[in-house]
């Protein structure tokens, strides 16, 4: 399912499961943890890379914060993830980096725009539509400021330095996160779970300040593209926390 951050960008469409005859009544549900996150399987969206679901406890650690390190093929990306911003999310993410689900996974989306500046990663396919074959609900900010270019106040701020969710609509948190490298206007429909360091940010400025990878099938003499892959390739490389 591909992870968006606008639906004026991508359709969010369902990927094939495969080329089995069962019918979805033959089908056997899809297994939910027990827990209060409820990290549920999608069948019809396949994990990219094998993995379990993560450990579901009922009483899902919401202290502290988690420092984790992520060397890149552009520069160290240091997150620090909190609990108590989105147990659920910081679970899931400590899960699927124990598993090694994002080692070696590519950066495949950078945006350009001038309300929304962000590097997206987190998909083993590197084309936005892999996850790790489960979603589970969103912990959604409810303290950001109104963004100052909309009018209407329905969007707000995800500064620079921001660590979110990307979904394909609601309660569909995957894999796939985003980084914000300059402030930007979004709707409150991602969760935000942690942060960027200072050397990441640095590093964030660097993939940023290299550009997008022109589409292929545009005409010749167009303006720069504002979104897709980034021209600096941006590997990263593990991804380990400290904790």
């Amino acid at each position: 399912m591909k992870r968006t951050l606008l639906t004026v960008l991508a359709t969010g469409a369902l990927l094939a499961a495969g080329g089995g005859v069962a019918t979805a009544a033959d089908a056997p549900p899809p297994k939910v943890t027990h827990g209060p996150c409820q990290y549920t399987e999608t069948p019809d969206d396949p994990a990219a890379r094998p993995v379990p679901l993560p450990p579901d406890p009922r009483h899902t650690p919401d202290r502290g914060k988690v420092g984790v390190a992520i060397p890149t093929t552009q520069g160290p990306l240091p997150l620090t993830l909190d609990r108590a911003k989105a147990p659920c999310t910081v679970q899931s993410f400590l899960h699927l980096a124990r598993h090694r689900f994002y080692d070696h996974t590519t950066c495949h989306r950078l945006t350009a725009y001038p309300t929304l500046k962000v590097l997206q990663c987190g998909d083993p396919l590197g084309t936005g539509e892999g996850g790790p074959g489960y979603k589970y609900k969103d912990e959604l900010p409810v303290d950001l400021p109104p963004a100052p270019t909309d009018p209407t106040g329905a969007r707000k701020v995800y500064a620079r330095g921001v660590l979110a969710m990307a979904n394909a609509g609601p309660d569909t948190n995957g894999s796939q996160f985003f980084v914000v490298y300059g402030n930007s206007a979004l709707r409150p429909n991602y969760t935000i779970f942690g942060s960027v360091g200072e050397k990441g940010l640095q590093t964030l400025d660097k993939v940023a300040a290299g550009g997008i990878q022109p589409d292929p099938t545009a005409p010749p003499g167009g303006p720069a593209p504002v979104d897709g892959p980034p021209v600096l390739h941006t590997e990263l490389i593990h991804v380990r926390a400290f904790c």
